[in-house]
C-alpha cells in the first residue's frame, strides 16, 4: 500500500479522511498533527487518529517555530491583511506545508493530504506550498473532493467501525492558533447582524472589562519582541501572556468583511489580543527609529507582504526580496514601548529607543530649543520654487479654470 501523510487536526473532517483515504483510496495513512497552539482537539488527537485507522499518529509541537519564524517576522513587516487582520491562519499554513513535506520524506510517502474545502483560502496555501517544496508528491483533498455533510461523515465512520462521540456542532466555523482565532458562518453570514456574545471566546465584552487599566512594557530588539516588563520571556510564553491579559480587557476583537483569494467576500470575526498589542507597540517604536521615507515605503511593502502571505506565496522569491528589505529596516528598531490596556483598546502611552530619531532639542518649544527657526525662510523659498515657476510659466493664463476646479464656482468667481 502506498503511504500518505495527512495534516490531521483531530476534528471530524480529517478523522473521516483517515478512514476514506484508507478504504477508498488504498493508502496507509500517517496522521500528522502540527500543534500551533490553542486547539481543543489536542488531548484526543492520538486516540482518535488511531481509532480511525491511521498507521500511526505523529504530533509535532511547532508552537515556538510558528511564533519565532512566521508570526514575528510578519510582525516586523507590519503585515495586517487589508489593514486589520494579523494573518493567524494564513501564517500557520506554510509551516504546516513544510512539515508535511518533511515527514513525507522521512516516512517514504508518495502523497500528502489536507482537510481543506474548495471555497476557502487554505487549499491554495497548502497546495501551492507543497507543490513548491516537492512537486513529485501527490496531493489529496478528501473534503474538497467529497464535500460530505457532517451527518454523513459520522455515519460513514460508524459503518466502518469507528464510533467516536462527537460533540454537537457549534453555531460557527472556528479556526484558532496562538496568533489568533477566527469565527465565521451561522448568523455571522448576515453582515448587518451584530456578532452575538458566543462568537467570542478569547476576549471579554469591553464594557465588562475592568475599569482600572493595565500597563505592559514590551521590549524589542531589531524589531523582535524579547521582554515583557523587563523580564526575558520566550516567544510562546509572551504571546500566551498577552493573549490572556489582552483578553481580560477586551482587546483584540475584529469584525471584518474580507476578500478571499478565491474571489468571495466573507464576514470574519477575529480575536487576536497578542497580535494587536504587539503590532501597536511595534508601529510606535518604528515611528521613533525609521525615517519618513522608510515609514512610507514600509507601509506599501507591508500591504504587499500581507497579500503574499494571505495568497499562499510564502515560498517565493518575492517573499525573500521583501523580507530582506524588512530585515534591513529593523536594524535600529530596538527599544521599549509602554502600552495601556483599557476596555477594548491597546493604547501606546510611552516609548523609548536606543537609536531614536526623535530629538527633543529640535521638537521642543521650551527653553533648550536647538532648532534654527531663521533657516525656515530659505527652506520655504526653495521648497516652493518649482510651484511658483510652474504657475508663472504654465498656469497663470489658465488660472480662472484652475480655480474652478479647486474651488466651488461662487468662490472662484470672486477670486
Amino acid at each position: 500500500m502506498p503511504k500518505l501523510i495527512l495534516a490531521y487536526s483531530g476534528g471530524l473532517d480529517t478523522t473521516t479522511a483517515i478512514k476514506w483515504l484508507t478504504v477508498e483510496q488504498g493508502y496507509e495513512v500517517v496522521a500528522l498533527n502540527i500543534d500551533v497552539g490553542r486547539s481543543k482537539e489536542q488531548p484526543v488527537v492520538e486516540s482518535r487518529g488511531m481509532a480511525a485507522g491511521a498507521l500511526k499518529v505523529r504530533v509535532i509541537d511547532a508552537r515556538e517555530d510558528f511564533i519565532r519564524y512566521f508570526a514575528f517576522p510578519a510582525l516586523a513587516a507590519g503585515a495586517m491583511y487589508q489593514d486589520v487582520y494579523p494573518l493567524a491562519t494564513a501564517l500557520a499554513r506554510p509551516l504546516m506545508a513544510k512539515l508535511l513535506v518533511d515527514v513525507a520524506h522521512e516516512e517514504g510517502a508518495t502523497a500528502v493530504a489536507h482537510g481543506c474545502t474548495g471555497k476557502g483560502n487554505d487549499q491554495v496555501r497548502f497546495d501551492v506550498g507543497i507543490q513548491t517544496l516537492d512537486p513529485s508528491l501527490t496531493i489529496v483533498a478528501p473534503t474538497r473532493e467529497n464535500a460530505m455533510a457532517r451527518e454523513y461523515q459520522i455515519e460513514y465512520l460508524k459503518e466502518h467501525g469507528v464510533d467516536i462521540p462527537w460533540a454537537a456542532k457549534g453555531p460557527f466555523s472556528i479556526d484558532e492558533n496562538m496568533w489568533g482565532r477566527s469565527a465565521e458562518a451561522g448568523v455571522l453570514e448576515d453582515p448587518w447582524t451584530e456578532p452575538p456574545a458566543e462568537a467570542y471566546e478569547w476576549t471579554v465584552d469591553p464594557e465588562q472589562a475592568p475599569s482600572s487599566p493595565a500597563y505592559v512594557e514590551i521590549e524589542y530588539q531589531s524589531g523582535m519582541p524579547i521582554r515583557l516588563d523587563g523580564k526575558d520571556i520566550g516567544p510562546v510564553d509572551m504571546v500566551e501572556h498577552l493573549n490572556d491579559l489582552g483578553g481580560k480587557y477586551g482587546v483584540g476583537r475584529i469584525d471584518h468583511i474580507e476578500d478571499r483569494l478565491v474571489g468571495i467576500k466573507s464576514r470574519e470575526i477575529y480575536e487576536a489580543p497578542a497580535g494587536l498589542i504587539l503590532h501597536s507597540a511595534h508601529r510606535a517604536l518604528e515611528a521613533m527609529t525609521l525615517s519618513k521615507q522608510q515609514v512610507r515605503l514600509k507601509k506599501v511593502l507591508a500591504a504587499e507582504y500581507s497579500e503574499l502571505i494571505y495568497n499562499g506565496l510564502w515560498f517565493s522569491a518575492h517573499h525573500q526580496d521583501i523580507a530582506a528589505y524588512v530585515a534591513s529596516t529593523q536594524r535600529h528598531v530596538t527599544g521599549v514601548v509602554r502600552v495601556k490596556l483599557q476596555r477594548g483598546r491597546a493604547i501606546v502611552v510611552g516609548r523609548k529607543a536606543v537609536h531614536s530619531l526623535y530629538d527633543r532639542g529640535l521638537a521642543t518649544y521650551d527653553r533648550g530649543d536647538t532648532y534654527d527657526q531663521s533657516a525656515a525662510v530659505g527652506f520655504i523659498n526653495i521648497w516652493g520654487l518649482q510651484t511658483r515657476t510652474q504657475v508663472r510659466t504654465q498656469l497663470l493664463a489658465d488660472l480662472p479654470n484652475a480655480l474652478r476646479i479647486a474651488m466651488p464656482a461662487e468662490h472662484a468667481e470672486g477670486a
